[in-house]
């Protein structure tokens, strides 16, 4: 069957997520790797294809986005739009360009929605924080959050699969982005209970997978 791995994290570029893969034994093609960084780049070339932007985010992202076309500026009266996303190096000044720029017009995006990213003893903040950062200060909403559980990431998803959603299962460990995208598409779903979602969150849930995976080889045939 036809697999694909899908990340919010735009902090990796998608060769580095082949390569792991690879590395650990499941033999992955670039071509098979979905980021958050790849959807808004198919974001903005449909609304801001000459846009110049001002990117809170690591150096993936942005090399992501310059391969893509798009000039990338500090200076906020240049600013067609602001992109959020994860950045371990966000400090003050960013947040100033943002506002600055937010404030003179430009408009607001995210690559995504997590508000930590799981990580061996414990997590680190996620674009959202990032996001509410700007939103509190400048008083205006983020337009658009491309990631998951967002219908542009599904739309990528079943483009890069051509398949229809009736025919896929989307597994995850979060119920909601990677579980809430997958029922809102029409696809099964399974939540692996190997990441940041504990049994006792499923069971106050009222989203409820179609499969629970207490380890990820229960995806493999016994």
């Amino acid at each position: 069957m036809r697999t694909i791995f899908i990340s919010n994290n735009p902090t990796h570029a998608r060769e580095e997520y082949a390569a792991k893969l690879t590395r650990l034994g499941v033999p992955t093609s670039v071509k098979d790797i979905l980021t958050s960084s790849l959807v808004m780049v198919d974001f903005l070339k449909r609304r801001l294809p000459a846009g110049r932007l001002f990117v809170i985010g690591e150096e993936p992202l942005c090399a992501e986005l310059r391969r893509a076309g798009f000039e990338l500026t500090e200076q906020a009266h240049d600013v067609d739009a602001v992109i959020a996303s994860f950045d371990r190096t966000f400090v003050y000044r960013k947040l100033q360009i943002a506002f600055d720029a937010i404030r003179g017009g430009a408009r607001f995006f995210a690559t995504n929605p997590d508000p930590y990213c799981p990580v061996p003893g414990g997590g680190e903040p996620d674009c959202a924080a990032i996001i509410a950062a700007i939103e509190a200060c400048t008083e205006t909403r983020v337009e658009a959050v491309v990631g998951k559980p967002s219908g542009y990431m599904i739309a990528a998803a079943l483009n890069l699969m051509n398949l229809p959603a009736a025919d896929c299962v989307m597994t995850g460990d979060r119920l909601d982005t990677d579980i809430l995208m997958g029922q809102e598409a029409g696809m099964s779903t399974a939540l692996t209970l190997t990441g940041a979602t504990a049994e006792a969150e499923l069971a106050s849930s009222s989203i409820r997978p179609t499969y629970l995976l207490r380890h990820l080889g229960d995806l493999l045939p016994a």
